[in-house]
């Protein structure tokens, strides 16, 4: 008989309301922000100058939000769940008013540096304090709703920063970020269970620290170069810094991603390696309003829905993959999930062409949609794997936080590797689109193969289990 996972209902995740509005919450301004920003940018740079940084505002949020999921662990350990939501949402809100009073943008920069703080500190305390603040039965469910937050930050982010930019008022969206952190904020204290304080400090992994911020850094200036060659040798360093922090981390006492991660026969880093192979197929969004207006002849208006269809295709079908409870079930859809996501870019290759006919053109958006459902079908029983991958919970929580880690990594180096393999594809439109889109698509395949990995490694806790039936 096959094993099943007990998998509570979306009726009774409604029972735990403001905890979930607080978990999605903090991820979602996060994700909006990111969104928000690159539509502002254009009309803040009008106001205060600054061309030559511009492209430096994703580097610096980026890079601080990667330092910070990984304080995740030591925040909780000495503040506790709300004292650390408290701490993630008034970073955040903190840098959204030093953005909205920036004179110049040498001031822009340290305000999105601080959010990013703000935003990686919420992004890693929503994947880890879901170990704590909802019952196992729930953890698919809470896990599907937070990984959607990305997708729904795909719509709003645009939608709110055009808006604003529409009517020069750059500023005043940083306001109402901030205004949202406060208000999600004041659920906190009633939302999150009160977690007793560690009194000894979690250290933290100089080392490692130094070596992925460093990687990060790399790949994200890599996808503000011009020169393919220089983007060669700039994502060549980043790799190989990747490579001496997995070393590192083997080594030291103190890492980043849990111990489990590197023991013979745990399924964790074939866990997080399918994670980071479907998120990275993300960055292909950043281009498609391009080549729709270029080969496609789609105003921009419309350009942006196809942006936003791989991210619809996600958040949707998390909500409805979450509901399964079958392991056999589950771990199809694991491996599924990446096949999925490239065939859908493998697809979406082959129908690019240069002045593409209307059919042709709508033609793109279920394959994008179905594309995205590769990522939704499977990311949350991965993040469920990965908190579930250990016995004791304080490994578990490490690995829970861990998620937001490697997601955040992913999404600099998937920017990066777009910037390349486009650049490579040039200057033709045509062989950019196809270059990009296949290149993602063979990186998504790699997923496949560590999605099976995982899935013939050591079995689910049986904390989490029971039989079907039951």
């Amino acid at each position: 008989m096959d094993n099943g996972q007990s998998v509570g209902s979306w009726r009774e995740l409604g029972g735990y309301l403001s905890t979930a509005v607080v978990l999605a919450g903090g991820v979602l301004v996060g994700a909006v922000n990111i969104y928000v920003a690159a539509s502002l940018l254009p009309t803040a740079v009008s106001d205060i100058g600054g061309e030559r940084l511009y492209a430096w505002n994703m580097t610096a949020f980026l890079v601080a939000q990667v330092v910070a999921t990984m304080f995740v662990g030591r925040v909780l350990s000495r503040r506790g769940n709300v004292g650390s939501y408290l701490i993630g949402f008034g970073v955040f809100a903190a840098g959204s008013v030093i953005c909205a009073v920036s004179p110049a943008m040498a001031v822009l920069l340290v305000g999105r540096g601080v959010q990013g703080l703000g935003a990686g500190l919420l992004t890693g305390l929503g994947f880890a304090v879901i170990h704590s603040a909802l019952p196992p039965r729930l953890w698919a469910r809470g896990s599907a709703l937070i990984s959607a937050m990305f997708g729904v930050g795909n719509f709003v982010g645009p939608a709110l920063g055009g808006l604003f930019a529409q009517f020069g008022s750059w500023r005043l969206a940083f306001v109402v970020l901030a205004a949202v952190a406060v208000v999600i904020a004041a659920f906190v204290p009633r939302a999150l269970p009160r977690s007793e304080r560690g009194e000894s400090k979690v250290p933290v992994p100089v080392a490692s620290l130094a070596l992925v911020v460093g990687a990060v850094g790399a790949v994200s200036v890599a996808g503000i170069l011009s020169d393919a060659v220089a983007i060669g040798a700039v994502i060549a360093v980043g790799f190989a810094l990747v490579a001496a922090f997995l070393a590192t981390e083997r080594r030291a006492k103190v890492r980043v991603l849990p111990r489990s991660t590197y023991q013979a026969g745990s399924a964790l880093r074939w866990v997080y390696l399918t994670i980071a192979f479907l998120a990275s197929g993300v960055a292909v969004e950043s281009f498609l309003p391009l080549f729709s207006q270029h080969m496609g002849g789609l105003p921009p208006v419309a350009a942006g829905f196809f942006a936003a269809a791989l991210s619809l295709g996600w958040s949707v079908s998390q909500i409805v993959s979450s509901s399964a409870r079958r392991q056999r079930t589950i771990r199809r859809l694991q491996v599924a999930g990446p096949a999925v996501l490239a065939v859908g870019l493998a697809v979406l290759a082959l129908l690019q062409h240069q002045d593409a006919s209307t059919l042709v053109v709508v033609a793109w958006l279920p394959v994008l949609l179905f594309g995205g459902t590769g990522i939704g079908i499977a990311m949350p029983h991965l993040s469920v794997a990965a908190m579930t991958s250990a016995d004791d919970p304080e490994e578990g929580q490490k690995a829970a936080a861990a998620i937001a880690t490697v997601l955040t990594m992913s999404t600099a180096f998937g920017a990066a590797v777009a910037g390349l393999l486009v650049n490579l594809g040039g200057p033709a439109m045509i062989t950019s689109a196809r270059c990009l889109l296949i290149g993602f698509a063979v990186i998504a395949a790699f997923g496949i193969f560590t999605a099976r990995r995982a899935n013939r490694s050591t079995p689910r806790p049986a904390a989490v289990t029971s039989v079907v039936g039951e």
